[in-house]
């Protein structure tokens, strides 16, 4: 690690500056309700992509887009070869969703990067700050991070979580293919590491008065599609031990997987966050009920467990009533670790602007997952007000968003010049 007298310490970010771009990127896809409504590739996504292609242009740093459609702010710091540390998030929100999410860290990168720009510092690494696609799932989860790191196969887009439709007609809109998808993948030897700021979307920070998480690591994540199945018959005649009502079943497991958790699982958490009644009629017992199932859990061991469990659990209860159980598999995404590295210069970075820190996992899926298979990848937790996200409900108090870029440029350094 470099000594004090070549180590910018006292650099700071223009926090007005940050605050302009903002709420001028707030405003696009605003939804009248105080959130943003910017679902991957759809039009309020494509125009924030636009208006980040702008800000860059402005600010005098190269743009860099690629196959994949990840947009980038590219600063040349040392020699063309040199590896990137990249610093980034994604402005693709949830429907209607919060400002924060995403968006700060996308918008805290580019700042830092217009700062050590502004201050003349040449790097032993150059920087990127770049915007994923779709990272919330409206199309398939994490697509612009599984690209660049060449995680994506032919087989993974026949099937999409958002249906392949839709991915086909976002890919259209954008202007990318498939075949981009499959072909933006870097040499893992070109990335000198990746940070992320982002809120905490939980509780955690404010409830302990603390000003930064410090990711430990990042949950692991699967998700199902289970179709009960049962018969349609007339609602009003057929009595109703002689039904087999698919909605039954679909209700009975979403109970169970509640208890499940709760009981066994504590540190964990389970959602059925889709149901659909088929033929979803008033007067026709249910004969199909397909329901989305995903859950969490930051220990590999015990994410096996659950998974284990939960779907013995559907199969039990299709039996219970005498049902017929589709599982389609959608996704994994194992327990993650945060690199050692890239923690010890968040916590650097926290000494140097004199912040309290809290270590802590991160119950939420972040494109970092991809990242930390590659190269040192570290995580920066600000305050979520109440704990609120993915929704208009969503806020963090404008200083800790300043103190989260602040801690973002000085850990970018620290693990830039640490690298000497």
């Amino acid at each position: 690690m470099p000594n004090n007298s070549n180590f910018p310490y006292d650099l700071r970010i223009d926090a007005q500056r940050q605050k302009t771009d903002f709420d001028s990127l707030a405003a696009i896809g605003v939804d009248g309700k105080g959130g943003v409504h910017r679902p991957a590739l759809g039009e309020a996504h494509l125009a924030a992509r636009a208006w980040f292609r702008e800000q860059v242009r402005a600010a005098g740093l190269e743009l860099r887009v690629d196959s994949a459609g990840n947009h980038s702010a590219f600063l040349e710091c040392s020699d063309h070869f040199s590896p990137v540390l990249l610093l980034g998030s994604h402005l693709d929100s949830v429907p209607h969703g919060g400002r924060f999410d995403g968006a700060l860290g996308v918008l805290s990168a580019l700042e830092v990067l217009r700062t050590i720009k502004e201050a003349g510092i040449h790097l032993p690494v150059n920087l990127e700050a770049i915007d994923f696609t779709d990272e919330e799932g409206t199309l398939y989860g994490f697509l612009g991070s599984a690209a660049l790191t060449g995680r994506l196969s032919h087989r993974d887009l026949q099937s999409p979580r958002g249906g392949r439709h839709n991915l086909l007609a976002g890919l259209k809109r954008a202007g990318l293919s498939e075949a981009g998808l499959l072909n933006a993948g870097r040499d893992p030897s070109s990335l000198a590491g990746y940070l992320e700021l982002h809120i905490e979307q939980g509780p955690q920070l404010e409830r302990a008065g603390v000003r930064i998480g410090i990711v430990t690591g990042i949950v692991g994540i699967s998700s199902y599609r289970l179709a009960f199945i049962g018969r349609a018959d007339h609602a009003g005649s057929t009595p109703m031990l002689d039904r087999l009502d698919a909605s039954l079943g679909a209700s009975a497991f979403t109970l169970a997987v509640r208890r499940i958790v709760l009981e066994e699982f504590p540190d964990c958490v389970a959602n059925v966050g889709q149901m659909q009644i088929e033929p979803g009629v008033f007067n026709i017992v249910p004969q199909k009920a397909t329901l989305g199932l995903e859950f969490r859990s930051a220990d590999q061991g015990t994410f096996d467990r659950l998974e284990t469990i939960l779907l013995a659990s559907a199969h039990t209860e299709a039996q219970r009533y005498r049902l017929k159980l589709e599982v389609e598999f959608l996704a994994k995404h194992l327990p993650t670790p945060m690199s050692p590295l890239a923690q010890q210069a968040i916590h650097q970075a926290a000494e140097s602007l004199g912040l309290s820190t809290l270590p802590l996992p991160s119950g939420a899926g972040h494109d970092a997952q991809y990242l930390a298979l590659w190269c040192p990848a570290g995580m920066i937790f600000v305050p979520s007000v109440n704990g609120a996200s993915h929704s208009a409900r969503e806020f963090t108090r404008w200083e800790d968003c300043v103190n989260g870029a602040n801690m973002l440029l000085q850990a970018a350094l620290h693990l830039a010049l640490g690298r000497k």
